[in-house]
């Protein structure tokens, strides 16, 4: 097994002296998707006005599940498989940019999953607008090798050209038709005039793409957005959290009707429960949250999975005396989430000793340090070492190194301290200061979005989840865009989930 970022430098792949063979994957010319430019913006602006005018996603999901319905699909929204007891599947989150970090996950994907059953895409399948022309270089050629179905679940993007492209492909939906609704109220009206609609649909352009993915084995038709899988003993139970982050009153009674009985199960949800050293239970319509199903022990889920956050993140939540596994597994392709923002975590009962994320803190603080220095053209004041970013979140954070370096560790300097604040590092919880949290918020909502990069390490991620009727292991496995962990995938996180 090869080393992973938790042993060295070099297993979180600095300095890597090979490339990976992942470009061959890619088509001969790719888009670079900016988050700075505002024709991008202009055409992700459907959450924004949701925030503003009221969010449509509960009325256009319903009709969606009334089409599928109406043409056949099971209500209950269970898709029963036949696997085996003992199987395995993969999972990845946030996939669909079409560039370097994106594919670079798929020779290790491959690898890891050549024997698995199935595959599930947790949140924003296709970036920027989940459009339908994208699925092509974003989703069917990238994994044209996958022998297997791939299942999904939509993300916020999938939904900003209302989830046209999505229902398309996944659940083979025709268009929507007018909606016969009355005449909508001054605000929806609004709303309706600055929206961004989808574009119309070229079938040819789609009936090409879905060549790539056209062997039998490679085929599944999802019930809709929001669905459940049974496989072998497991049940894997798949929410839609539309624009904003939260389930209409429907989808919520079909949520706990689905959640009833002692199979163990897990959540695969777009908006993860547990995040950045923070909770949020995900509201639904109505009353409740879809955390308190969760944690109702006659449901029996043992993981909640959620995308949306660029990164790995794992917090063991000890609950009426067990523990669930709350799981952000964001790292599948789009531009990387920093995880040095993460403050000391304190949360749950789940301290730093049982906290997990990838890619380390430190690796984070150093990728962005050298990312701004390059743009900034402050590579000398900006840039950091691996062990001079490694030394000064261990200070801000009071642990001790993450990684052991082998050599002397770097000494903390106001520079490194300087940079470090500018870059929005976590702190602890007691000493969090007037000053850190405005920075935090602005980086987060300002320079991440904007940090896409193409050269590696690339600190990518994707799941494997092995099945018994005993136990679920799960394995974070990395992909850096290096030649070394393309060929051994080093594995991040291994954690066993009791199911009896």
């Amino acid at each position: 097994m090869s080393e992973s970022s938790r042993d060295t430098a070099e297993g979180a792949g600095w300095g890597a002296v090979e490339g990976g063979k992942y470009r061959e994957l890619m088509p001969g010319r790719v888009e670079k998707l900016s988050w700075l430019n505002p024709k991008t913006l202009r055409a992700a602006r459907n959450g924004v006005l949701a925030s503003w005018f009221g969010d449509p996603t509960g009325r256009t999901r319903s009709r969606w599940v009334q089409e599928r319905e109406a043409a056949g699909a099971p209500a209950d929204k269970v898709i029963r498989r036949d696997d085996p007891d003992r199987f395995s599947f993969m999972v990845l989150g946030d996939t669909g940019e079409g560039d370097d970090p994106q594919y670079a996950v798929v020779p290790g994907f491959l690898k890891m999953g050549q024997d698995t059953r199935f595959a599930v895409i947790a949140s924003d399948v296709i970036y920027p607008v989940g459009a339908t022309a994208d699925y092509g270089t974003k989703f069917f050629r990238p994994y044209q090798d996958y022998r297997a179905p791939i299942y999904a679940i939509p993300g916020n993007h999938d939904w900003y050209e209302d989830l046209y492209g999505f229902m398309r492909v996944f659940c083979d939906a025709p268009p929507l038709a007018p909606d016969p609704a009355p005449r909508p109220p001054l605000s929806a009206r609004l709303r309706s005039l600055l929206w961004h609609h989808p574009g119309a649909q070229d079938e040819q352009r789609l009936a090409e793409a879905r060549a790539l993915r056209s062997a039998p084995a490679q085929q599944a038709v999802q019930p809709g957005p929001y669905w459940a899988i049974d496989a072998g003993p497991l049940r894997i139970v798949g929410i839609d959290t539309g624009l904003l982050g939260t389930i209409d009153a429907e989808q919520g009674r079909w949520l706990r009707k689905v959640s009833r009985g002692p199979r163990p199960k897990i959540l695969i949800t777009g908006s993860p429960l547990y995040v950045d050293g923070e909770h949020h239970p995900c509201p639904i319509e109505g009353g409740g949250t879809v955390d308190d199903i969760v944690r109702d022990p006659d449901h029996h889920y043992v993981a909640a999975i959620g995308g949306d956050i660029h990164n790995y993140q794992r917090y063991p939540v000890r609950v009426d005396g067990r523990t669930i596994q709350y799981v952000v597994s964001g790292g599948g392709g789009a531009f990387m989430h920093a995880t040095h923002i993460i403050p000391r975590v304190s949360i749950a009962n789940v301290g730093e000793e049982d906290f997990r994320c990838y890619p380390l803190r430190g690796d984070s603080l150093a990728f962005y340090s050298r990312l701004y220095g390059r743009r900034l053209r402050l590579r000398r004041f900006f840039t950091f070492t691996e062990a001079e970013a490694i030394a000064v979140i261990a200070e801000r954070l009071g642990i001790p190194p993450t990684r052991a370096q082998g050599t002397p560790a770097a000494r903390v300097t106001w520079r490194t301290r300087l940079v470090a604040s500018l870059l929005g590092a976590g702190g602890r919880p007691d000493r969090t200061s007037r000053f850190r949290l405005p920075v935090r918020k602005i980086y987060t909502q300002l320079f991440s979005p904007s940090s896409a990069t193409y050269s590696p390490p690339f600190f990518k991620s994707f799941l494997r989840l092995d099945v018994t009727p005993e136990a679920l292991r799960l394995r974070c496995f990395a992909a850096t865009g290096n030649r070394r962990e393309e060929l051994d995938p080093p594995v991040e996180d291994e954690v066993t989930i009791p199911l009896l």
